[in-house]
């Protein structure tokens, strides 16, 4: 009786790297006679199969019966492709779920709260303090528990940007030693919480489906609803003091603003990439430039236009569209200087008298003294603990005085860093959405760092940046990672 086995092809060398069957019907015929060879043994150059039979034809006797017939060896992990389950599928819809609802958590804990409207009028729906800071407040604590439940193994990913972060609450440490105040040692755990569940969702980092930007956006975009369905509403009261304000939360314009001119700084460039649909980009941005405009905040609108100019330049060789874009807004911003230059001084003024704005609205008497105030050398170095970013009851309004005051020149030194850092990691990475959308946060947040506080505390500014850092996260890693979760 005669026995064929044919093994299977090596998935990493072809068809060639496979062995030889023991009998073949449709090899070619031999153009040479073979060698002769002793009886008992094979031709030269012959490769004897390990089948149990030897390459004379003849049945095996002896020790060459003995041998076991060739198993054919698996693909290593590496290449074999995965295997998509019900399960599996199940298990990752879940986890994107629990992170981006942990992801909206650590919003609302920095959204700010008052009983009232920035203005001081009533909400429409009135929310006791109690419950409105429960809110807030609570968020933090929840958002940890869902990022420590999709991270059961505890995994991290290793990165300079969250190691940067991590030495922001080093220095809020060492400023308990000199402001024993339980606001100061509150928001020193409060940040201990939030930089925890930002290291937890480092296995989400680098995804191609941008599953954190689109939980930010989706965030921003519910915050932003709100305001305009309070401005439907109440509209007197959500215009009170003449700029636009959250009337259903109380939602500061400044911050308002900040989330219109994110959201739509992202849109934009996703559109500029093809990554997103001209009308739905459309049914965005409009409402977002409304709010913007009716927010009257100049800050956010002069750091989205640069965040926006940088992001177009990075890709204006390899995209057509940035390129005609970028035609497009010149010819409109010139018409624009030419025929509405008054209409836009008066928005740019805001009502306000030449001196109101060469002191930024008041904010360079508060910056004088926030730099005057008598220290020794430990508050030099590490400031006097977290604050409310606030010196006698008037905001400081600059991350850099904020950082100062809060945690000395150790923070100023480490807002410093992480921006350079930011700034140089995503110059290096290829041309792409990836790199465009660094960009613009990163550079919108230099802008807005100037007038605006804080990302050297919990704050939507350090969510900002932590996006920027996971979109030039480098996928490989993120490969392992997403196995190692599994």
């Amino acid at each position: 009786m005669s026995v064929t086995v044919t093994t299977t092809p090596d998935p990493l060398t072809g068809p060639e790297g496979s062995s030889a069957t023991a009998s073949s019907a449709t090899a070619p015929p031999a153009t040479a006679p073979p060698a002769t060879a002793p009886p008992g043994t094979a031709p030269p150059g012959t490769v004897p199969p390990a089948t149990g039979r030897p390459a004379t034809g003849r049945p095996a006797t002896g020790r060459a019966a003995m041998v076991p017939p060739a198993r054919t060896v698996p693909p290593p992990a590496a290449v074999r492709p995965a295997r998509a389950t019900p399960l599996s599928q199940s298990t990752e819809k879940w986890s994107r779920r629990l992170v981006i609802a942990a992801w909206c958590l650590l919003i609302l804990n920095v959204l700010t709260f008052f009983p009232k409207t920035w203005s001081g009028q009533p909400l429409v729906f009135p929310i006791p303090s109690v419950v409105g800071k429960l809110c807030t407040q609570g968020s933090m604590p929840a958002a940890l528990l869902l990022a420590l439940a999709v991270n059961r193994r505890r995994l991290i990913r290793p990165n300079i940007f969250l190691l940067l972060v991590s030495l922001f609450l080093l220095g809020a440490m060492l400023g308990i030693f000199g402001s024993a105040h339980f606001g100061t040692i509150y928001r020193t755990f409060r940040l201990a919480g939030f930089v925890t569940t930002l290291w937890l969702l480092t296995p989400w980092w680098g995804r191609r489906d941008l599953l954190l930007l689109r939980a930010h956006i989706g965030a921003m975009s519910v915050v932003l609803g709100s305001v305009l369905l309070g401005l439907g509403l109440s509209p007197s009261d959500a215009l009170g003091g003449g700029r636009l304000g959250g009337d259903i939360w109380p939602t500061p314009p400044t911050q308002i603003a900040e989330f219109a001119a994110v959201t739509m700084g992202v849109v934009i460039v996703l559109w500029l990439c093809g990554l997103f649909r001209g009308w739905l980009a459309l049914a965005i941005i409009g409402p977002a430039t409304a709010v913007l405009l009716l927010t009257h905040t100049r800050t956010a609108l002069l750091a989205m236009v640069t965040g926006l100019l940088v992001s177009g330049l990075s890709m204006i060789t390899v995209r057509a569209r940035v390129r005609k874009v970028f035609t497009a807004g010149f010819v409109i911003v010139t018409l624009a200087a030419l025929t509405l230059s008054s209409v836009i001084t008066t928005w740019l003024a805001r009502g306000q008298s030449s001196s109101q704005l060469t002191q930024l609205t008041g904010r360079t008497d508060v910056w004088t003294q926030v730099v005057s105030i008598p220290r020794n050398l430990f508050q030099v170095a590490v400031g006097f603990g977290l604050s409310n970013k606030s010196f006698n009851g008037l905001p400081i309004d600059s991350n850099w005085l904020a950082a100062y005051y809060d945690q000395g020149l150790w923070g100023v030194g480490i807002c410093a860093v992480i921006l350079i850092f930011l700034l140089v990691a995503a110059f290096f990475q290829p041309q792409g959405p990836m790199r465009a959308l660094a960009l613009y946060l990163v550079v919108y947040v230099i802008v807005a760092s100037f007038t605006e506080t804080g990302f050297s505390d919990a704050s939507t500014y350090l969510l900002t940046l932590t996006l920027a850092a996971s979109l030039i996260a480098q996928p490989a890693v993120r490969s392992v990672m997403d196995r190692r979760l599994e």
